[in-house]
């Protein structure tokens, strides 16, 4: 009973989050989408203008999604490598998936960097295309990739061409991928039976991982690759080629083994806690290349995760025997609540200013017409 008075607030905070979400997407998602077309005619003109500002709209998105999970209480810790070296190079991020809150969560990470999310390129599921933040992906050029056996090789084959296309021309830095290809608690099952007959080790704490997508990003961004490569968004001339630099390895370890999810985001019914993610970084020329080889490699690093998970959620801390020389100790990443602040005004200024010019054209037709 005591339990029940103490805990009467969660049930209206969590309604009153779930209102204020709603209202954000209502405010925030229909403008991105009203800049993007009000500005098509600069994309015409200056591409690379149109582009940089569509990238700060999305950073301003991004850091309202990350608001969420910051006022809920759930603090990211970073830990393990320093990553400045790899904040301004084009970086391939793996990373291993358990719940629906962990891209959120990767946003809280990234946001207070302002280089990375403008310039970032997520390869995810082709479902998340018809959730509310679908549109958003699609204008700013995000991956879908189809799941499944009979979609694979078309999927890759075109993943192909969006590195050439897309990431390339628009000078996108960071791709961020989850070779294991769904959530951890959909994937054990599968991953366990494929590790019976290939007589792989059964990982718990994470599924093993597919090396298709990775395989392809290497293949297609390295220097020989692009040299042979006739797209026009290539210039075999230049000496600068648009390489994958860094592979980023992300460990995002929950506390305790009990990953937040989105309603824990939506409600924030689930007590404060801190989320830790562990850095490893590689430069992509001494990762194989050869496909065995790479397979090999990925799947090290997975092992690496396993028994890194498996004694954190034992001690609640990351064990010292997974750390290098470089890394820099746990740390709480700030945000810029007043930079929350600003996004906030910004779209809701942008909402009040885009129902007028429609009210207006709306007059303007019905004098037209009657």
């Amino acid at each position: 009973m005591d339990n029940d008075v103490r805990d009467w607030y969660k049930v209206p905070k969590g309604i009153f989050r779930l209102c204020f979400i709603i209202i954000n997407n209502l405010y925030c998602i229909p403008t991105y989408v009203m800049w993007m077309i009000l500005l098509l005619p600069l994309k015409k003109v200056k591409p690379d203008i149109y582009w940089k500002i569509e990238g700060y709209f999305f950073h301003g998105l991004l850091a309202i999604v990350s608001s969420w999970s910051y006022s809920a209480g759930y603090d990211m810790v970073e830990a393990g490598d320093d990553i400045t070296q790899c904040l301004d190079d084009k970086t391939l991020i793996i990373s291993n998936h358990q719940s629906t809150a962990d891209v959120p969560l990767l946003f809280s990470c990234f946001n207070p960097r302002k280089q990375i999310l403008p310039n970032i390129m997520w390869i995810m599921d082709s479902l998340f295309k018809y959730t509310n933040f679908g549109i958003v992906s699609v204008i700013h050029k995000d991956f879908f990739i189809m799941s499944g056996k009979k979609h694979r090789d078309r999927s890759l084959q075109d993943l192909t061409q969006h590195l050439l296309d897309v990431y390339i021309p628009l000078k996108r830095k960071w791709l961020i991928l989850f070779p294991e290809g769904g959530f951890l608690r959909k994937r054990k099952a599968i991953s366990h039976r494929y590790a019976e007959k290939m007589n792989l080790p059964k990982f718990e704490n994470v599924s093993l991982p597919r090396i298709g997508a990775m395989k392809i990003i290497m293949d297609t961004l390295s220097p020989k690759s692009l040299c042979n490569n006739n797209s026009n968004s290539v210039k075999n001339d230049h000496v600068d080629l648009p390489c994958i630099k860094w592979i980023l390895d992300i460990t995002i370890a929950y506390p305790g083994g009990w990953p937040i999810d989105i309603g824990h985001i939506v409600f924030g019914h689930r007590p404060p806690c801190e989320t830790v993610v562990f850095y490893r970084r590689y430069a992509s020329k001494d990762v194989p290349k050869d496909s065995e080889a790479l397979t090999q490699w990925l799947f090290d690093r997975w092992s690496e995760k396993e028994d890194m998970l498996g004694q954190f959620y034992k001690t609640g801390e990351i064990p010292v025997c997974f750390s290098r020389h470089e890394r820099h100790p746990g740390k709480v990443v700030v945000q810029d609540c007043l930079r929350y602040v600003i996004y906030h005004v910004f779209f809701i200024a942008s909402t009040y200013l885009h129902l007028q010019m429609a009210a207006a054209a709306y007059s303007c037709y019905s004098y037209l017409v009657y």
